[in-house]
């Protein structure tokens, strides 16, 4: 049965950690940017938005088995590129042939919000656009210029404050050790800001993994970036969290790249987390993940 629904899905699947028991659908086919240097997520595959026959002959092939899933997530990475009628036919697809379905989930870039009105926005949340997943990757824009991210922290605010605008729940994903050592307090800094004043709904932080064929991994192959060892990227999240200031947050540090889990609800565990981190920076000998079971 899983070859036969998996032999829909063209690729890799990636999926944020909060949707692992959701069935992913894919509603395009890589990513419409596909420039991040620390990114190969997506570099074999040709960016494309499925046909909405496409989409529901996937649907069809897969709803004997699936018919009573309560969550969908529709890759890859950013879907929400996808017009806006096209993409409220598909949510609507999705109502009518599930009927438990609770949630609807999708990646966005930053630049596929802002050319979509609030009024649209909300058109999608109607339709069953339940949670929009927006990678800051940090906010230092030094940082972003140099990853090539292809938006500036500004430029995230206002994506994200539309979505908020439209009551669409929101989760904004980071990745500790970005900048390397020489830039990491900043990066700490500065990412503790820009998510302070998204104010988001959930935040995950993933840790960097350098992967043969980015750019970034070059860099370091090279010199010109030097890694945080595990310590160092506890370190550096524990300036983060110091300086993060949310109203209501979940946040989490357990995706797989993390070298341990980390995670709680702000502001009333602000304290825990921290003292969580000290904790683990003040043992000498910490079972910290090691390299070969972290992985994307």
């Amino acid at each position: 049965m899983f070859d036969e629904v998996y032999q829909i899905y063209e690729g890799t699947v990636f999926r944020p950690p909060s949707e692992a028991r959701s069935l992913i659908l894919q509603a395009t086919i890589g990513c419409s940017h596909n420039r991040c240097t620390f990114c190969i997520s997506y570099r074999d595959k040709k960016f494309r938005i499925k046909s909405f026959e496409e989409v529901k002959q996937d649907v069809e092939n897969v709803l004997p088995y699936y018919k009573n899933t309560k969550r969908i997530f529709l890759a890859d990475g950013n879907a929400l590129k996808i017009p806006t009628n096209d993409l409220s036919k598909i949510l609507h697809l999705l109502e009518d042939n599930f009927p438990k379905l609770e949630r609807v989930g999708i990646y966005a870039c930053p630049h596929d919000v802002l050319k979509k009105s609030v009024s649209e926005l909300k058109e999608l949340k109607k339709a069953g656009l339940g949670i929009i997943y927006i990678g800051l990757e940090s906010g230092s824009d030094f940082i972003l210029k140099k990853v090539r991210k292809g938006a500036l922290s500004k430029q995230m605010i206002e994506a994200v404050g539309k979505v908020k605008e439209a009551d669409i729940l929101l989760s904004v994903i980071f990745i500790l050790g970005l900048g390397g050592k020489k830039l990491s307090e900043e990066h700490a800094k500065e990412t503790a800001k820009v998510l302070s004043e998204m104010d988001p709904d959930y935040a995950g932080a993933l840790t960097l993994m350098v992967v043969k064929g980015t750019e970034i991994y070059d860099e370091v192959k090279n010199g010109e970036l030097e890694l945080l060892d595990p310590r160092g990227v506890f370190q550096e999240l524990r300036i983060l969290i110091q300086n993060m200031n949310l109203s209501h947050c979940v946040f989490r540090a357990n995706h797989a790249s993390n070298y341990l889990p980390v995670g709680g609800t702000f502001p009333e565990d602000k304290k825990n987390i921290l003292d969580r981190i000290d904790r683990i920076l003040k043992k000498k000998d910490v079972s910290f993940k090691p390299e070969w079971l972290r992985a994307l």
